[in-house]
C-alpha cells in the first residue's frame, strides 16, 4: 500500500512538471537565445535551399560573431560579409552573408549581430551562404576584437573545406611551385605548398596587391573560396584579402643535401651497438670532398654530464656522440646508414643488411665519438621512456655549442633539455618540423622545445624502426610532404627492402608505407 502511494505521488509530480511546459518543451517565461551558433546554422543545409525563419532556426533570429571579410583589397567575392564564432562545442565555424555593397563597411575584428530571418541558406559558386538580405540586418557591436591565429595545414582544407569556409585561417611557410621569377606576381592562380600538400592561391587581376612580386616563402592569411576544375567540380582555394595578409618569411631557398629518413634506437635482439640511422641524400655527395657529421644526443639521468646540455650537441660524455662522414659516396635519392657495427637489421641474431650503403659502421661500445662522445653501447634510450633522444646532421665536422644543423629529428619530450636563460639546449634547423624563427609570431626560437618547436616522435619500444616517410622536393629545395611519427615493428627476418621501399604494401583497406623520398 505504501509503495502504491509513493508511485501515485511520483506520477502526479511528473504530470505537474509536464503541465508547466509549453508544446515545445520550454518553460513559460524562458527565452530562447536569439543567436544560433554558426555550427548549428550550417548543419541545417542538406544539399537544398533552406529558408530561415525563427521556427526553422529553433527560435533563434540570427547569428553573432567576429567579421573576417575585408573588401578593401578587392579580392573577395562581392557583397559577402563573413562572420565566425565558436559558440558550439568550442568549434570555430563561419558563414558568408550576402548583404550587397554594405559588406564593404565592415573589417576584420568587428563584432556584429546579424538578423537572418527572411534569408535563404544555399550554396552559391560552391560556398555556403545566406542570401536574400541587405545591410539593414547587421548591427555593429564593437571594433578591433582579437582574432586568434588559426594555422591550418593545406591538406586539412583539401580534405574538409566545408569546415573552414568563411573563417580566417593562415597557411604557414607557403612556398610557390615553381620557384617564382623576379617578375612573377600574385595575379591569377598560384600553386603553394606548405609542407603538407599543394594548394591554390587565387588573386583577382584587379586586386590591390595583384602586381606585387612573389616571395620565396611566406605566411598567407585569408579565407576559403571555390573555383571549378576542368570537370566542373568546385575545388577550394585561398583568397588573401589585403596585402597585410602576407607575412614574408624568406626570399631565398636553403637546400639540405642530407635528410634523416629513419632510425632504430632499441633493437629486439641483444643490443650491442645494434642501433643505426638511415639517411637520404638529396644530391650526389663525395664525403672525402664534402664532409658531414652526425651527432646523437640523449637525456638519460644516468649519463654524464647531467643537467641541461650547456654545450648543445657538443656536450659529449655519454650524452652526445659524433660520427664524421669523411669517406664514401652517395648518389641523389640513395639511402645510407650510420651506426651498427654488425650491420644487422634488428640486433644480434637478426638478418644482415650489410648490402646497404654504410658510410660509417662502428663499435660505439669500445670506440669513442669523433671528437665528441665517450664510448657507449646505448646511443639512444630504450623501452618506452618519454625522455629526449635526438639526431642531427651537420655540414662539415666542426660542431660546437653554436653549430646549427641542417636536419634534426627528436624522440621524446622530457628531461633536462632546455634552459633559455643559459642559452643551453639542442639547436634545430629549419625543417618540416622545426623553425629557427617562429613563422607566426616571428620570434626567435633556435632550440628544441622553444616556442613552436615541440614536435617529437613517441618512443615505441624494442624492435621498432622509425620509417618517417615524407617527400623532399629537390627542385624546390624543401619538404612538400612532412615526415610522420610512424614506426614499423621489425622481425628478426626483416629485410633491407622493408626499410627502403613501400612496406607494408597498400591493399584495399590501408595505404602503403612509403619511405622518405626525393621528388621533383
Amino acid at each position: 500500500m505504501n509503495r502504491l502511494i509513493v508511485n501515485l505521488i511520483s506520477l502526479f509530480g511528473v504530470l505537474l512538471l509536464l503541465g508547466a511546459c509549453d508544446k515545445t518543451g520550454n518553460f513559460p517565461g524562458a527565452e530562447v537565445n536569439p543567436h544560433i551558433a554558426i555550427y548549428d546554422l550550417r548543419s541545417f543545409y542538406k544539399d537544398a535551399d533552406y529558408s530561415l525563419t525563427a521556427e526553422s532556426m529553433l527560435g533563434a533570429k540570427g547569428v553573432t560573431g567576429i567579421v573576417v571579410s575585408d573588401h578593401s583589397g578587392q579580392n573577395l567575392p562581392a557583397g559577402l560579409l563573413m562572420v565566425q564564432d565558436k559558440m558550439r562545442l568550442n568549434e570555430l565555424r563561419g558563414i558568408a552573408i550576402d548583404i550587397g555593397a554594405d559588406a564593404a563597411k565592415y573589417v576584420p575584428g568587428d563584432s556584429v549581430s546579424v538578423d537572418l530571418v527572411g534569408g535563404v541558406l544555399k550554396r552559391v559558386e560552391g560556398l555556403l551562404q545566406v542570401t536574400g538580405l541587405d545591410g539593414s540586418v547587421v548591427t555593429k557591436i564593437a571594433s578591433e576584437r582579437p582574432i586568434a591565429v588559426n594555422r591550418i595545414p593545406s591538406s586539412y582544407i583539401l580534405a574538409d573545406p566545408d569546415k573552414y569556409e568563411s573563417t580566417e585561417l593562415v597557411i604557414v611557410k607557403g612556398g610557390f611551385d615553381p620557384i617564382p621569377d623576379p617578375t612573377d606576381t600574385y595575379s591569377g592562380d598560384r600553386l603553394v605548398n606548405d609542407g603538407f600538400d599543394n594548394f591554390v592561391l587565387h588573386t583577382e587581376s584587379n586586386a590591390s596587391f595583384a602586381n606585387e612580386p612573389l616571395p620565396g616563402m611566406a605566411n598567407f592569411f585569408g579565407v576559403v573560396a571555390y573555383s571549378k576544375d576542368d570537370n566542373g567540380n568546385f575545388k577550394p582555394h585561398l583568397r588573401i584579402r589585403r596585402l597585410e595578409d602576407i607575412t614574408v618569411l624568406s626570399s631565398s631557398v636553403i637546400r639540405s643535401p642530407i635528410v634523416i629518413s629513419g632510425y632504430i634506437g632499441d633493437v629486439q635482439g641483444t643490443d650491442l651497438d645494434g642501433e643505426y640511422m638511415q639517411f637520404l641524400a638529396t644530391e650526389d655527395i663525395d664525403f672525402s670532398v664534402t664532409p658531414f657529421s652526425v651527432v646523437t644526443h640523449n637525456t638519460s639521468s644516468g649519463y654524464q654530464p647531467t643537467g641541461v646540455p650547456l654545450k648543445g650537441w657538443a656536450t659529449g660524455g655519454r650524452r652526445s656522440y659524433k660520427f664524421d662522414l669523411t669517406s664514401g659516396k652517395v648518389n641523389q635519392g640513395e639511402y645510407f646508414y650510420v651506426g651498427n657495427s654488425s650491420k644487422l637489421v634488428n640486433g644480434v641474431g637478426s638478418a644482415s643488411i650489410a648490402h646497404g650503403k654504410w658510410i660509417v659502421s662502428r663499435v660505439t661500445g669500445s670506440i669513442p665519438g669523433d671528437g665528441i662522445g665517450d664510448v657507449s653501447t646505448d646511443l639512444f634510450l630504450n623501452a618506452t621512456s618519454a625522455f629526449t633522444d635526438a639526431i642531427a646532421v651537420f655540414e662539415g665536422i666542426e660542431v660546437d655549442q653554436y653549430a646549427i644543423p641542417i636536419d634534426v629529428i627528436v624522440t621524446g619530450y622530457n628531461g633536462a633539455i632546455l634552459n633559455i636563460a643559459q642559452q643551453a639546449g639542442l639547436r634545430i634547423a629549419n625543417t618540416d618540423w622545426y623553425d629557427i624563427i617562429n613563422p607566426v609570431t616571428l620570434e626567435e626560437q633556435p632550440f628544441y622545445k622553444q616556442g613552436s618547436n615541440t614536435i617529437y616522435l613517441s618512443r615505441k619500444g624494442a624492435g621498432y624502426f622509425y620509417k618517417l616517410g615524407g617527400e623532399y622536393n629537390i627542385r624546390l629545395g624543401r619538404w612538400v610532404k612532412a615526415r610522420m611519427d610512424r614506426a614499423l615493428l621489425l622481425s628478426m627476418e626483416s629485410t633491407l627492402e622493408e626499410l627502403e621501399t613501400e612496406f607494408p604494401v597498400a591493399d584495399d583497406t590501408s595505404e602503403g608505407w612509403l619511405p622518405t623520398q626525393v621528388v621533383e
